[in-house]
């Protein structure tokens, strides 16, 4: 997979003399996670419309971000019935919205590739069928096995939160 380029650029900030913030500088906050350090929070939403909000473990993976879930949990099944859905996060310099949707993720090669993303931030992950399990995960995951999916964003949001400061919409 090749890395996402902007497409379209737009200054919100730019009333106040701010520049364009760089992709690249969203992209490095990105490739810090996944790290207990900087926590995600995907949003949902459920079948009757009732927004949901959950924290996940992501991983940016050359371009792409992937996350898990446990099949029965409320952001799985969001997602089986509506793969819309956004990831926030709070990483170092900058605070990041980004909209898109989700697919579940079932080829051993790239679920190797997660896992082994997952195992070098300290998570033991191992593929095992079309899924992950281990011997520990967030309790709020429930039991094994864990599918992984793929986010595919088309819009991000970028607020940096150090000098230099600005925010910026990027479309792909």
């Amino acid at each position: 997979m090749t890395e996402k380029k902007p497409v379209e650029v737009r200054n919100l900030d730019d009333r106040y003399g701010s520049a364009v913030l760089e992709w690249s500088r969203a992209e490095e906050a990105l490739a810090l996670v996944p790290s207990p350090a900087y926590t995600q929070f995907l949003g949902t939403s459920r079948p009757d419309g009732t927004p949901h909000a959950a924290g996940i473990g992501a991983q940016w993976l050359a371009g792409e971000i992937y996350f898990t879930s446990g099949p029965a949990a409320r952001k799985a099944r969001d997602l089986a019935a509506n793969p819309k859905c956004t990831i926030s996060a709070r990483l170092p310099g900058i605070d990041l919205v980004l909209e898109g949707t989700a697919c579940r993720v079932t080829d051993r090669r790239t679920l190797e590739r997660v896992a082994a993303g997952y195992q070098a931030g300290g998570w033991p992950a191992r593929v095992e069928g079309e899924a992950f399990t281990a011997p520990f995960n967030a309790p709020s995951a429930g039991p094994p096995p864990w599918y992984v999916y793929r986010f595919d964003f088309h819009t991000v949001y970028g607020v940096a939160t150090e000098e230099p400061f600005g925010a910026t919409r990027w479309r792909f």
